[in-house]
């Protein structure tokens, strides 16, 4: 089985070439979230591990909170390979091939309490809570004066926004906060392997 896995969901373009046995291949790059040229890095990405679009057997991608515009067209361009998968390999044709994860585990601990928030702008958060990778509470919105109710006592917090929100964080959490993270692909792909919707393999 060869799992692609693509985060767009901040200013940082993941991905993650992955297998049963754990990651063959990953890069992390700086990027424009409405730039057009990711496409060709990834395409060239597999290409250095020696791997085509169509020889993938799933695509997970990074579904936020974050960037509309990056995860809109992570989700395009996976849906766009997948269909040179299903062609390539029949006993697929039926079966879904882009599954989507939130890219807010990707920063969750494997242990432990912790609280994933972001900035929801306009004065207001979005917090997910965690207790190692397994979502413990729903997503929440809330403003500034709801955060202490929406992040349990005692959990780590880490942001994905730190540039935006990173001091208030501080200032608010203290030692708990963790700061600033970035979700990355080789992460959703070992969450994916984990979650058995990808067990079938050719």
């Amino acid at each position: 089985m060869r799992l692609l896995a693509i985060d767009r969901s901040t200013n940082v373009t993941s991905l993650a070439l992955a297998t049963e046995d754990g990651i063959i291949g990953c890069i992390l790059e700086h990027a424009d979230v409405r730039g057009a040229d990711w496409p060709v890095r990834t395409h060239d990405f597999l290409a250095e591990q020696d791997v085509a679009g169509g020889d993938l057997d799933r695509i997970v991608v990074g579904t936020g909170p974050g960037s509309f515009a990056g995860i809109r067209s992570a989700l395009a361009f996976a849906q766009g390979l997948a269909i040179g998968i299903r062609s390539r390999h029949a006993a697929l044709a039926g079966d879904s091939v882009v599954y989507g994860l939130p890219s807010a585990a990707a920063l969750a601990p494997d242990e432990g309490l912790s609280a994933v928030v972001g900035d929801a702008r306009r004065g207001l958060f979005w917090v997910v809570v965690y207790e190692g990778a397994r979502k413990t509470a729903d997503f929440r919105l809330v403003g500034a004066d709801g955060l202490e109710g929406a992040v349990p006592s005692g959990a780590r917090v880490v942001t994905p926004d730190g540039t935006r929100i990173g001091e208030a964080l501080a200032a608010r959490f203290g030692a708990r906060f963790d700061g600033n993270g970035i979700p990355r692909a080789e992460r959703l792909a070992a969450l994916a392997n984990r979650i058995r919707f990808i067990s079938k393999s050719r």
